[in-house]
């Protein structure tokens, strides 16, 4: 780090605005031994073997992205750590929790060692690991051993060991994972009134796209919600409410805030820009679970992103083949979009429109998220935390082409769609590794992350 009397660190950045402690500063950012090493007026910042032109442009913390399924293993065809950790980078995201719904199953530690020895070499980003709910309770400590963040539970289907239809059996896991201090994220919504109701709609002939809406409905939604919240309150587990949809389930999320309760949510882009009005438009590609609700709901869910309830803006990137999502049967269609590299220029747009704030952005997509999920060292730009960045050019227009995609899910319901603002340059761990949509660093630039401590 020295040459002579002189200090020399890796990787200069200059000519540049950086978000530090809510605010745009005009700075530069010393980069060493892949962390931030100093964050001053050019002046004040040591010699550099490398030395990058930020050209104005604007710097904020990696974004952090909590929803994201990498596929892989069983489901590779759709996506796999090295695509999905590229189409990461492109979209300026720095680091994904992967969720546990592959084939296998995440939900032991033998599963998720595996999983973590895919990633070894593979990935351009930082990468953490979620666990479905595992059968026997003993291996819950095993697999936070291994480094699982966090739990899922989906609660609109049988996905990983504990019963979803017991009460008694969730809270009995609740009560080991709040001792464990581990968080549970939720999936909200009601298995028994969804397959009710389409039932119903089946037998009637329905094979549009409002059955779907239908069967999927804010009742669903609301129903596992108050339920998960009356099983927080008996265990005191952290709850995370994943991808909230609708006016009611927000509703009951506010009023377990307002009592104090340990839970925290997310919305998607998704389920702020579309709605079910849009469903015959796009027709699957806007297929999702939970899915798309009225417009009324998407305002509420912008309403309640400005008050300040909603904790975490994520992506819930759940890519799938063009036939899984063009299938004749609305019922055969797989739920979900390629979304993590839409996310922050559909977000970015927004902050030029000023319906949200850049500030209100890197809490939303950054400080938030490395905060309640423990993620150490990262989140923020600070001298001594990772050198995770994202360089934005919020007067850059363009058009999101899905066909150019890094994900193996070239399509999108936002194709075509024109935006102001684009990621230009991410940083991971110090490392350039996306620069103007190109990926320009090889497979292993990114880490594994575990659990930190409170």
């Amino acid at each position: 780090m020295k040459r002579g009397k002189r200090l020399i660190v890796d990787t200069l950045l200059y000519n540049g605005k950086v978000f530090v402690d809510g605010e745009l500063i005009k700075a530069g950012i010393a980069i060493n031994d892949e962390k931030i090493f100093r964050i001053a007026k050019t002046p004040n910042l040591p010699e550099a073997s490398k030395r990058i032109n930020l050209k104005g442009n604007v710097v904020i913390p990696g974004l952090v992205d909590v929803h994201v399924h990498l596929r892989d293993e069983g489901k590779a065809y759709k996506e796999d750590f090295y695509t999905g950790t590229m189409a990461a980078a492109a979209g300026g995201v720095t680091t994904v929790l992967d969720m546990p719904n592959n084939e296998p199953v995440t939900m032991s530690a033998y599963a998720l060692e595996e999983r973590i020895s895919l990633t070894r070499g593979q990935i351009f980003v930082n990468v953490g690991f979620y666990s479905a709910l595992p059968q026997s309770y003993a291996e819950i400590r095993d697999i936070l051993e291994k480094g699982a963040l966090a739990f899922k539970l989906f609660l609109n289907k049988q996905i990983g060991g504990v019963d979803i239809d017991s009460d008694e059996a969730l809270l009995e896991t609740f009560h080991i994972l709040s001792r464990a201090g581990a968080p549970v994220a939720v999936h909200a919504e009601d298995r028994r009134l969804i397959e009710e109701k389409k039932r119903k709609l089946q037998r009637s002939g329905r094979n549009d796209f409002k059955a779907f809406y239908e069967a999927h409905s804010s009742k669903a939604e609301e129903n596992a919600v108050k339920r998960m919240i009356r099983l927080t309150e008996q265990s005191e587990v952290q709850t995370h409410f994943c991808h909230l949809s609708s006016k009611k389930g927000l509703n009951h999320v506010k009023k377990a805030k307002e009592k104090g309760l340990f839970v925290t949510c997310e919305v998607t882009p998704h389920h702020l820009f579309l709605s079910s009005a849009d469903l015959e438009k796009y027709g699957g590609f806007a297929v999702v679970t939970p899915s798309l609700k009225t417009r009324r709901d998407a305002e509420a869910l912008w309403h309640a992103l400005k008050a300040g309830w909603i904790d975490i803006i994520a992506s819930d990137h759940a890519p799938h083949t063009i036939g899984e999502k063009t299938a004749d049967s609305v019922w055969d269609v797989k739920p979900g979009i390629a979304g993590i590299e839409t996310l922050l220029p559909l977000m970015l747009n927004e902050v030029n429109r000023g319906r949200l704030t850049l500030a209100e952005l890197v809490r939303l997509t950054s400080e938030n998220p490395a905060k309640i999920f423990r993620i150490n060292l990262r989140g923020l730009l600070k001298e001594g935390f990772y050198a995770d960045l994202t360089v934005v050019d919020m007067k850059k227009t363009h058009q999101i082409d899905a066909s150019k995609f890094y994900s193996k899910a070239k399509f999108s319901p936002f194709d075509g769609w024109k935006l102001r603002g684009k990621p230009v340059k991410t940083f991971v761990n110090g490392e350039l590794v996306m620069e103007d949509g190109e990926i320009v660093a090889k497979p292993a630039t990114g880490k594994l992350v575990r659990r930190g401590q409170l």
